[in-house]
């Protein structure tokens, strides 16, 4: 069995993340969103073609040929014309039967084993309100009979997620689909065509569906992930004084200092340097040769590989990016006043995060000065630089 990966394009709502790597190669619990991906489908699959663009050489850098037994190819889609398009530049490299998954989402190894019962299918997702989602209407015997995207009219609660089961009899369908409004070839108009001649079902999720189209959700990802670690796993120094409660995971050659306290789960990469007196609490993961100084809290956070939090700083629920060097006394304000959920700027609008609690998305190579503090849901792009004492209340952009 072959899997595809849809991973190739730049996204612009995951700003300023994907400004230096594609979306997939973001970390949650220490581990990118594509290996998360790639575990849930170790041993239903033994070839995975990802179809790459935007940075593709990071994918092959990471990745290689083999993924704990897992054969990796790469497809090049130079144009990013759409799903139904970047699935038909497989075509010379699909043998027979295949999943077609996205490459932000993870999806559940049970669902997607529930879904190889069927010889054409979708997994899909049941809501409340399924307005602002791809729709797929079924008959009585659960076979697709339309698919609509955002109907305005009812005709069903099963949302799309992403995830299909074709042959290569999809192909000429994708051949005659026609170019959308936006442009693309939709994979969606295509399935529409291919459930008019053959039988296409869809199998409803009953595991997890990780979606990351924000930074925000990355959090939750990560939260999902990491409350399920139920065992420590210490390879590193652990000092005197030092207290650890619940799942911590510290990696070879890292050191906690004296008078830290840990409360799991927290995972720590390798060669990471944290406190003395330091505070890192639940659903943190640190990455590999980060420093975490004296006097710090870290909640509910990633701090991705080589950065540094310096002494008196706290750092809550938020996104650091790689070589980030945030000055001493930093502090997220994660909290709103008057109580209201967090908004962020995407795309030049103000999108509402849904959290009551969010800091803030910092990219790779930033540098702030000392006693800096930045207001819920601001971000900094990346390379960017602060002032000392600098209150930061909008997006440092350029």
């Amino acid at each position: 069995m072959q899997a595809v990966i849809m991973a190739a394009g730049k996204s612009t709502r995951t700003y300023p993340l994907t400004l230096t790597r594609p979306k997939p190669l973001l970390p949650v619990a220490n581990q990118t969103i594509i290996e998360h991906i790639l575990l849930q489908l170790k041993g239903l699959v033994d070839e995975v073609i990802l179809i790459v663009g935007y940075k593709k050489e990071m994918f092959e850098q990471l990745l290689g040929v083999e993924f704990q037994g897992i054969q990796i190819r790469y497809c090049e889609q130079k144009k990013q014309l759409g799903t139904g398009h970047a699935v038909l530049q497989t075509k010379p490299m699909i043998k027979d039967r295949f999943i077609v998954l996205n490459g932000d989402d993870i999806y559940a190894r049970q669902d997607i084993e529930a879904l190889l019962n069927y010889e054409y299918g979708a997994l899909v997702r049941w809501e409340e309100d399924p307005s602002q989602y791809g729709v797929f209407q079924v008959d009585d015997n659960n076979r697709v009979i339309n698919l609509v995207e955002k109907p305005k009219q009812f005709i069903g609660n099963l949302t799309n997620v992403g995830c299909y089961l074709f042959d290569r009899s999809i192909f000429p369908q994708i051949e005659k689909t026609e170019v959308s409004e936006r442009g693309e070839i939709e994979i969606t108009s295509s399935i529409l065509m291919f459930a008019k001649q053959k039988p296409f079902y869809t199998q409803r999720l009953s595991g997890f569906w990780l979606s990351n189209g924000y930074p925000w959700e990355l959090l939750s990802t990560q939260e999902f992930f990491m409350k399920q670690m139920t065992e420590s796993d210490i390879l590193g120094v652990v000092e005197q004084n030092v207290q650890l409660k619940g799942a911590v995971k510290i990696g070879k050659n890292s050191v906690i200092k004296s008078g830290s306290y840990i409360e799991g789960p927290v995972f720590i990469g390798e060669n990471c340097s944290v406190g003395p007196n330091s505070f890192l609490r639940g659903c943190s993961a640190i990455g590999d040769y980060s420093v975490i100084g004296h006097n710090v809290e870290i909640k509910n956070s990633i701090i991705m590989n080589h950065s540094k939090i310096c002494h008196l700083s706290y750092v809550g629920d938020s996104v650091i990016g790689e070589n980030v060097n945030l000055g001493a006394g930093f502090i997220t304000a994660n909290l709103r006043h008057d109580q209201q959920q967090v908004r962020s700027m995407v795309k030049g609008k103000l999108v509402d995060t849904g959290l009551k609690k969010f800091g803030t998305v910092i990219a790779d190579g930033v540098k702030t000065g000392i006693n800096n503090s930045i207001y819920p849901g601001r971000k900094i792009w990346p390379g960017k630089q602060t002032r000392v004492a600098e209150i930061i209340k909008h997006d440092i952009t350029d």
